[in-house]
């Protein structure tokens, strides 16, 4: 099984754990142990994972870091665990930061078992940056992490190569957060320099007010241009390779007509494959389709509006989850983005098994046999 499939069943079981992990002992062993497993390590072997990792810090005596993975007797990478939905913050972290400084090794993790942060001192030797130069979630494994993650396995694992990437890393995720906050609010120096490069008249005040909002407006539009031909181009390939897309918008569960118009949105796909991903371990994903309307997007399972799994409400300022009851009466649940799907991840499997079960009733019953083994 390679690298990214072990995570991913990581990721699966972890969503079923987390209402049960309440304590740090109870995230290192859940969650921490069994990621450190997935990387190759014999988490049982204190050559391989040392636990309470103990180096004196100044007058500090008998300090401990919860793990360290060892290589020739030497630490290589120092992990402070926190329980789950720990900020982790620099304080959170305070341990780390000491021990990093003390010992050989060159990087340091902080997690809670959940959100993983990697360090190391690119700024100044031995001195743990502030910063992360990697940061990634358990419940959102890609292939892009997978690829990173696998620097770090016990097989694979290079002190200069990873050092090579992690300044680039660090420098890149600093470059996105930088965008990103003057995507929300731009700055005097980032409206001055686009603006120098499409307007020739003088800078006043109240010029700089009107391309403030014209660049807030531009770059959400940019934005969004550019993921809609990355969809487009995504769906083209897979239609290409065979695969159905996401149906179209059709005829609605009384039968009209929906209007032409109807636009699946980058969220509402993404919900979509959030579901999807929800549901791999319980069936086959070819039976979960999706059906856009104008005022949610359903998605079903068997492509049967008899059969809805959930909705998404997304087309308004406060997004909804609209899940289903044993006899089929919506409730909506608000949610902050999608990623908040995961947490109604049983209800959805629940959903499932509910229409299989009355399917196999039905088929024992036209059979003539008792559904209830009897």
């Amino acid at each position: 099984m390679d690298l990214i499939d072990r995570l991913r069943d990581l990721s699966a079981r972890i969503l079923k754990l987390l209402e049960h992990v309440q304590t740090e002992e109870a995230t290192k062993t859940a969650l921490v142990m069994p990621f450190l497993n997935a990387l190759g390590y014999n988490v049982f072997d204190p050559t391989e994972v040392k636990p309470e990792f103990t180096a004196d810090v100044g007058t500090k005596k008998g300090e401990r870091v919860d793990f360290a993975l060892m290589r020739e007797g030497k630490p290589i990478v120092l992990i402070e665990c926190k329980p789950v939905g720990s900020k982790l913050d620099r304080e959170c972290g305070s341990q780390l930061y000491r021990y990093f400084s003390v010992t050989e090794a060159r990087f340091g993790v902080l997690t809670d078992g959940v959100l993983y942060r990697f360090f190391s001192d690119l700024e100044e030797p031995n001195k743990m940056d502030s910063r992360p130069f990697f940061e990634f979630s358990m419940l959102e494994i890609t292939e892009e992490v997978a690829a990173e993650l696998k620097r770090f396995s016990k097989d694979s694992f290079d002190l200069e190569s990873i050092l090579a990437t992690a300044s680039e890393l660090k420098f890149a995720r600093g470059i996105k957060r930088v965008l990103a906050e003057e995507w929300e609010n731009p700055s005097d120096e980032f409206v001055r320099l686009l603006a120098s490069r499409v307007y020739s008249g003088r800078m006043t005040q109240s010029v700089r007010e009107h391309f403030g909002q014209i660049t807030r407006r531009a770059f959400g539009e940019f934005i969004s241009e550019r993921i809609n031909e990355r969809l487009k181009s995504a769906l083209e390939n897979v239609n290409s390779a065979g695969t159905p897309a996401p149906p179209s918008p059709s005829v609605d569960d009384e039968g009209s007509s929906e209007d032409d118009r109807i636009e699946t949105t980058p969220e509402e796909l993404e919900g979509y494959y959030v579901v999807k991903a929800i549901l791999r371990e319980s069936i086959p994903v070819e039976r979960i389709a999706m059906r856009d309307r104008k005022s949610y997007c359903g998605i079903l399972l068997d492509d049967n509006n008899r059969k809805p799994i959930c909705r998404l409400w997304f087309n308004g300022p406060q997004k909804y989850l609209g899940l289903f009851d044993d006899a089929k009466v919506e409730t909506r649940h608000p949610i902050a983005d999608v990623n908040d799907i995961f947490k109604f991840a049983e209800q959805l499997k629940q959903t499932v098994r509910q229409y299989d079960m009355a399917k196999q009733s039905t088929a024992l019953s036209d059979r003539g046999a008792d559904p209830s083994g009897g």
